[in-house]
């Protein structure tokens, strides 16, 4: 039985993607709260299921197999018998065709308050995942934390998920079809929401299943079809509009909150809205509140003036949405 020791002990077991930290950061990328099936198996070594797929990816660890860039390279997988299949779809999940780097110094030349997060946070990038399996993991969010929403996913994968393979004692499940999580109308809803549709139109055609508010289906179509300017807005999201933005609009999260939060932040971010979200979703967590701490060691006085500016200029943009 394959261990993962056996596949972290020799670059000669593994395929490399050439790709830099300012582009991809496994442990925030991984750990922010887009998927919930991720696991840190090692220091910098994660495992998790890709489309019925086990995988292990590591940060930094095969440096000497690939060819040295400005920064290190940070993804890397086993190598398999369809090797550029394989590489086609981890490109196409974590979305590498889209140029990060590019996105960030956009958001920062529009926002101050995002440049200085992303000085630390950087490499966060949104996934492109199973839209069954978004859907059913952002309905369990509801109340929850994340270490608890990872445990009712695992479960429901152990449950009701085809196994795939066993490793170091531990069963990895594929996520459940839905034809063993609901009966067929409800797969045929899903359906109908192809990559295609209009991102209004596809959340609220997903507002219309069960459990599913304006927070998960922004989720789902963030995170499984292609939405990028879905702005999800959660407890989190909400506190920052109010303390980094003065956002004063609304009282309450109402359904016209979320979207005029989502209109204020699409209008400042621009297109990709919701990866910038993201960025900033993440700096909020509290197992990342080390890094955040570093921002405020390294911070000139001259951005703490500056950022004295940015809120004179917030009110006043909130004078005038008045």
């Amino acid at each position: 039985m394959a261990k993962h020791t056996v596949l972290s002990s020799g670059a000669k077991l593994w395929r490399s993607l050439a790709c830099a930290k300012s582009e991809l950061r496994l442990d925030l990328t991984l750990a922010c709260g887009q998927s919930f099936r991720w696991r840190e198996t090692a220091e910098g070594h994660w495992t998790g299921v890709i489309r019925g797929r086990l995988e292990n990816k590591s940060d930094n660890r095969f440096k000497e197999a690939v060819k040295k860039e400005e920064e290190e390279p940070v993804a890397v997988t086993p190598v398999h018998q369809d090797t550029k299949e394989e590489e086609e779809m981890l490109r196409d999940y974590f979305q590498l065709n889209v140029k990060l780097g590019d996105l960030y110094r956009e958001w920062g030349a529009a926002d101050h308050h995002f440049k200085h997060i992303a000085d630390i946070f950087t490499g966060i990038r949104m996934l492109r995942q199973d839209p069954t399996e978004c859907l059913f993991s952002f309905i369990c969010t509801s109340n929850n934390h994340i270490t608890r929403i990872q445990g009712m996913v695992e479960r429901l994968c152990q449950s009701l998920g085809a196994p795939l393979c066993q490793l170091d004692q531990t069963s990895y499940h594929n996520f459940p079809s839905l034809s063993a999580l609901a009966d067929t109308s409800v797969e045929a809803r899903l359906r109908d929401l192809s990559f295609g549709a209009p991102y209004l139109q596809a959340r609220d055609a997903l507002r219309t299943l069960p459990g599913v508010g304006t927070k998960v289906a922004d989720c789902v179509c963030l995170m499984s079809l292609d939405k990028v300017e879905a702005v999800p807005i959660d407890t989190h999201v909400w506190q920052i509009a109010k303390r980094d933005y003065k956002y004063g609009s609304g009282n309450g999260q109402t359904g016209k909150l979320h979207r005029d939060i989502g209109d204020f932040f699409r209008k400042l971010w621009g297109p990709y809205a919701g990866w910038a979200q993201s960025v900033l979703f993440c700096a909020d967590l509290k197992q990342f509140q080390n890094l955040k701490e570093m921002l405020h060691m390294k911070r000139p006085k001259k951005e703490e003036n500056d950022e004295e500016e940015l809120t004179v200029a917030g009110k006043k943009r909130k004078l005038r949405r008045k």
